[in-house]
């Protein structure tokens, strides 16, 4: 089994199919918080069954407001963009994780999500950057391409 390139896996709208701009890490986190069972008859162990499923994608990338063209154009998937279409409107999406490249063998995780956290930093003489926070809101799902 060959260990996959980080670069591979990223973070799409999910409803457009359009790449997060300038991404430059991503992590999906999936947890499962199990119910405590534990009763007198337990011997003194910790008893637990499962319980509430929930997940969400942090990104962080690159901050910019146009693409980096011979002739630079306004972004349309950049961090401020999705912060207007997700954060000012109330707005849920379905977000992709994952390498959807059209080859066999790629698995990406999909769901709907709200955007929760948006911040940027620009520190002196650096490159300005975002972090994303969207909170997945029902089921997660597993495709293998």
């Amino acid at each position: 089994m060959p260990i996959l390139n980080g670069t591979d896996i990223k973070v799409y709208d999910s409803s457009t199919n359009i790449l997060v701009a300038y991404a430059q890490s991503g992590t999906l986190n999936v947890n499962h918080s199990l119910r405590d069972i534990t009763n007198k008859e337990s011997s003194g162990w910790s008893e637990r069954l499962e319980g509430l499923r929930d997940w969400s994608i942090s990104l962080d990338g690159a901050y910019a407001w146009t693409d980096n063209a011979s002739t630079p154009a306004a972004l349309t998937n950049g961090a401020d963009d999705i912060l207007n279409s997700y954060i000012i409107t109330r707005a849920a999406l379905t977000i992709r994780f994952g390498n959807t490249d059209g080859t066999t063998s790629n698995i990406y995780y999909e769901g709907s999500a709200w955007l929760d956290s948006f911040s940027v930093s620009a520190p002196t003489e650096d490159t300005a950057t975002y972090s994303l926070n969207f909170t997945g809101t029902a089921g997660l799902t597993q495709t293998v391409s």
